[in-house]
Parts: C-alpha cells; sequence; structure tokens
C-alpha cells in the first residue's frame, strides 16, 4: 500500500511545483436509440473504461491511475450528457484521501451538465477521508427542465481504528438556471461543531441520495423516516422546492450507511431503481 506521506509519482500527467493537475471528460451523445461516448478523455489518476451498456444507457467507470488525492492535488471530471442522452458513471473502488508531501489541501472537483431528456447517474464508491488529509470537494451540476439525475455521495471519516482526516463539500445544482439546491459541508479535525450531537455526534460515515425527476412534479415524495433503529444511524428522505428529493443518513460505518441509503423507497421515482445494488 502506498505510505500515506509518499510524494505523487508522475505517470502521464501534468504536474506543477506540488501536486498533479488534472481534467477527465466524459460526453454521451444520444445515437440510432441508444447512448455513444464521443468523448472518453481520462488524464492524471482517472482512467475511463467503458461498460457494458444496459439499454440505451452507457456506462462508464472511473478506475484509479495512481494514489490521489493527495495534499496539493487538483483534480476535476466533467461529464456531460447531451439531450436524449442516458449516462451511469461509476467508480471501480472507493477513493481514499490521504496526506501528501504538502500541508496544502487537495481539491477535487466535479461538473456535470445534463440536457433536456437526458439522464445522468453519478453512482460512485465511497469516498474514505484518511488521518492527515485534507481534501475540499465540489459538485456543480447544471440540469435542463427536462433533465433527470440522481447523484450519490458517501463519505467515510477515516479507515477503521484511525480518526478522520479534514474533508470541505460542497454541492450546487441548478435546474433551467434556477438555483435548486446549494449546501455545504464541514467535517474533521478544525470543523467547528462537526462531532457534536447536531451534527455526527459518535458516526463516522455520513451520505446522501439526490434525485431530480419532472415526474415528481406531479408526485412529490414525501417526507420518509427511514432509520431501522438509532444505533445504526439515522436516515430521512425529504423533498425540495422542485421535482427533486433528497435522501440523507448518517452511521457509524461504511456498511451501515449503505443500508440505509438504500432503504429509500423503491418507487420514489422512475430513476430510482439505478440506485439499489450499485
Amino acid at each position: 500500500m502506498t505510505s500515506a506521506t509518499a510524494p505523487a509519482v508522475p505517470t502521464g500527467r501534468s504536474t506543477a511545483a506540488v501536486g498533479v493537475r488534472a481534467t477527465a471528460r466524459i460526453t454521451a451523445a444520444a445515437r440510432g436509440g441508444g447512448t455513444v461516448l464521443p468523448v472518453l478523455d481520462g488524464d492524471g489518476p482517472f482512467e475511463l473504461r467503458r461498460l457494458r451498456s444496459r439499454g440505451a444507457e452507457a456506462r462508464v467507470c472511473v478506475v484509479g491511475a495512481m494514489s490521489a488525492p493527495l495534499g496539493g492535488d487538483r483534480l476535476r471530471i466533467e461529464a456531460t450528457a447531451q439531450q436524449g442522452a442516458a449516462l451511469h458513471i461509476t467508480s471501480a473502488a472507493a477513493t481514499l484521501a490521504l496526506r501528501g508531501p504538502t500541508t496544502e489541501h487537495a481539491a477535487y472537483d466535479v461538473h456535470l451538465s445534463v440536457a433536456d431528456h437526458a439522464e445522468l447517474r453519478w453512482l460512485p464508491k465511497p469516498l474514505i477521508s484518511a488521518a492527515g488529509s485534507n481534501l475540499r470537494q465540489t459538485w456543480t451540476i447544471d440540469l435542463a427542465p427536462s433533465a433527470r439525475l440522481v447523484l450519490r455521495e458517501e463519505l467515510a471519516l477515516g479507515r477503521t481504528g484511525e480518526p478522520p482526516g479534514r474533508v470541505t463539500t460542497r454541492l450546487t445544482v441548478r435546474r433551467g438556471g434556477h438555483v435548486l439546491l446549494d449546501q455545504e459541508a464541514d467535517y474533521g479535525p478544525g470543523a467547528a461543531g462537526w462531532d457534536s450531537p447536531a451534527v455526527l455526534a459518535h458516526h463516522r460515515a455520513t451520505g446522501q441520495i439526490l434525485i431530480v425527476d419532472p415526474d415528481f412534479e406531479t408526485e412529490p415524495p414525501a417526507v420518509q423516516d427511514l432509520t431501522d433503529t438509532p444505533q445504526d444511524g439515522l436516515a430521512v428522505r425529504t423533498p425540495l422546492a422542485g421535482p427533486a428529493t433528497l435522501v440523507t443518513a448518517i452511521a457509524p460505518d461504511g456498511l451501515r450507511l449503505r443500508h440505509l441509503l438504500g432503504a429509500a423507497h423503491p418507487h420514489a421515482g422512475r430513476a430510482w431503481t439505478a440506485v439499489r445494488d450499485r
């Protein structure tokens, strides 16, 4: 296993004085009743692999080609689903944020764009914030009025038996040019109140699933408590001010977090079936 203090080794990527600068790009286009990938451009730690299509949906797996993100890295993924396209993006393994050769934070930015009558499903494996790491992660998402989106985020604070690193996340979603959701969270050493009873308390895993579906305009989902027992974590599904619903959960560990996120009602929208068991 790569040491948490090992410097990043240049391997087919651009570097600055410290850290990796890399941008991966994915474009999906509707063609012949299915979806093709005219742009599939990996970079740095991002190796992009085509998976077997499912129906009209093109599927892409992000494979880590090196240890990342490390302190000082600046990483970015851009994915676009053009009009009528269906795109599913997953990852081969969990993303491990590690301390790098510098105290500078790492940045991991995801930009998603979904055109009219297109669907995008962003369902990667969890992010693990290792001790000593410092990561700032953002999602910037632009949706056309008839676009559909499923986005899953899972965060484990620390590996087994170790303290967490620092993670700051920002999620901004715009639909038809108007803000649908804008939220920020801050966890780990130096973050105010993150382990207080008002935030995570003793839990060390947190996540959410955002579903945007035009069908919700006529059948909005109701608020639903998804908690089995409090010691196994807490989860709730809430509608947003728009055709969208947000499932939020906290749990003692990643396994119980995944169970909670998967417990949401399977009929919460047409796009919901993409979440389960992925």
